[in-house]
């Protein structure tokens, strides 16, 4: 049987936090909703996550 492990990672931002606001299809946050409450996380962490992924993944292509 494999080993459990519990992994709590440190936060990769810190310091203060800045309110963002956007506009997100209805759908789309009813999808973020439903991922929240499957992980058990809030629905802003599961944007945040996102969104790290998003700019550590992103591909800038030059005309």
């Amino acid at each position: 049987m494999a080993e459990k492990k519990f992994v709590v990672r440190q936060r990769k931002y810190g310091g203060e936090s800045q309110i963002f606001s956007i506009r997100i299809p209805k759908d789309m946050v009813a999808i973020l909703d439903r991922i929240a409450e499957e992980t058990g996380r809030t629905r802003n962490e599961i944007v945040l996550k996102s969104l790290d992924f998003a700019i550590e993944n992103l591909v800038i292509e030059k005309k």
